[in-house]
């Protein structure tokens, strides 16, 4: 079910493997052109428009491509007959033969798995060992399985959406945070948290599990991990335990032969206190992992970020452009917001996921100089910024009707020493395909502005 990229890499495997596979769209072969170009060398049957309940008579399992809700009817049914439910994540767990590592949070699972990936490409260079990133992120790892051998490392972000109907967990698993996020498909916060739970309560004793001490989200998962429990955060660690934090300026990796010093704040090239909890995330699962101090010290220093996430554009009339599209969520807005002290003109809207606004309006009134407001969460985040305490000045929110406008509104209004952030809050699909087209789009306007 969907023929998107996850759904075209588990019908890739799965037909490759011998089963005799069909896909179903809800879109039309108008619309799903290239991905059946994709796939043309398969012997897959398409059924196109819809999920027809009368598929379950001659299929076995349903495998879900990430976007897929559960409640569609067909997936209900399934679930009543007692009909599997897997995706590609699930069946790449079960076949993969080297240590895996799966991160997910609702904040920072891209920027931390990247960056556990350039640690192990460190730590791999010059040998025939190989580290493979993947999942939610770039290429589904399901397309290279049969590639993969035994000594190698498989580094996977993972969803919300792909962990709430797995059952089969990581060797080491990484829970950076639990805040409000995509409460439009997962409805409430105990449903969400428990999508993220899975990926503990599903590993084996002989696993890993890294925690947020800072977090309470991920902190509450302490209580269900079957093997050992590492963590990180600013916070202090318990005696006897193993973990990484921050020190002054100085990163701290304490395990059972004591404390040591990795390395300076100097050495990184990331902006803000949440990539701070990323960076001591990636090097404790770098730790976990096994691979050399020296190659976590040489993965962070080279490290520059992922695009979309913070990303610095140009300097323009005096002041700083930041490209912040992946911060679909108000809970990411705000954590970019508190990453400056500078004044901020925030860019901010798009359509919204049923989150609430009311803690980022309160930073804002408090941190942010103007507010460019755009999409169809417009209406609603200025609702939220009126009604705070600070009560945010009419005069300091604009109406915009596009990022494209929003960008020039912007570029009219700034001043020299400015921070121009855009950092959304809100989903890209009011204007865009995702928050990458939505940050493509709003670095080509900024490098144009003259």
């Amino acid at each position: 079910m969907g023929a998107a990229r996850q759904g075209q890499a588990a019908a890739r495997f799965l037909s490759r493997k011998g089963a005799s596979v069909t896909i179903t769209d809800q879109r039309l072969d108008n619309e799903i052109k290239d991905a059946q170009l994709a796939l043309q060398d398969l012997p897959v049957r398409w059924v196109l428009g819809s999920h027809p309940i009368d598929l379950l008579e001659t299929n076995d399992m349903i495998c879900l491509s990430g976007g897929v809700p559960l409640t569609l009817p067909i997936v209900l049914e399934a679930i009543k007959r007692g009909i599997p439910l897997i995706n590609d994540t699930q069946v790449f767990l079960q076949v993969v033969p080297c240590r895996t590592i799966g991160i997910t949070g609702s904040a920072g699972k891209t920027t931390t798995t990247a960056l556990v990936g350039n640690i192990a490409e460190k730590a791999f260079a010059g040998s025939n060992r190989h580290a493979w990133v993947g999942g939610n992120i770039g290429d589904p790892l399901i397309n290279h399985v049969d590639e993969m051998a035994a000594e190698d490392l498989a580094i996977l972000e993972i969803s919300s959406f792909q962990l709430e109907q797995m059952t089969r967990s990581t060797d080491i698993a990484v829970v950076l945070n639990i805040t409000p996020n995509h409460l439009d498909r997962h409805k409430t916060m105990q449903a969400y948290s428990a999508a993220k739970a899975r990926l503990i309560e599903f590993q084996g004793p002989n696993s890993k599990a890294i925690l947020n001490r800072d977090d309470p989200g991920s902190w509450s998962l302490k209580t269900k991990i079957h093997g050992q429990l590492n963590s990180f955060g600013f916070s202090a660690m318990e005696d006897n335990s193993t973990g990484v934090t921050i020190s002054g300026q100085k990163y701290i990796l304490k395990d059972a032969s004591g404390e040591k010093e990795l390395f300076d704040q100097t050495i990184v090239h990331l902006w803000g206190k949440h990539n701070q909890l990323n960076i001591m995330a990636a090097c404790l699962t770098g730790y976990a992992a096994n691979l050399p101090i020296e190659s976590i010290i040489a993965g962070v220093n080279e490290f520059q970020g992922v695009a979309h996430r913070l990303e610095f554009v140009r300097s323009w009339k005096g002041a700083t452009w930041y490209n912040d599209s992946i911060a679909t969520a108000p809970d990411r807005s705000l954590a970019a917001i508190r990453s400056f002290e500078q004044p901020i003109v925030l860019l901010l809207g798009g359509r919204d996921k049923d989150l609430p606004w009311e803690n980022l309006a309160e930073v804002i009134s408090e941190r942010v100089r103007l507010v460019v407001l755009f999409g169809e969460a417009a209406e609603l985040i200025e609702r939220a910024l009126l009604e705070t305490p600070h009560k945010f000045q009419h005069d300091s929110i604009l109406h915009c009707n596009g990022l494209q406008d929003a960008v020039f509104t912007a570029a009219r209004l700034v001043r020299t020493g400015d921070v121009v952030l855009f950092s959304p809050g809100g989903t890209s699909f009011d204007e865009f395909r995702d928050f990458e087209e939505r940050g493509e789009r709003f670095r080509q306007w900024v490098l144009a502005l003259s």
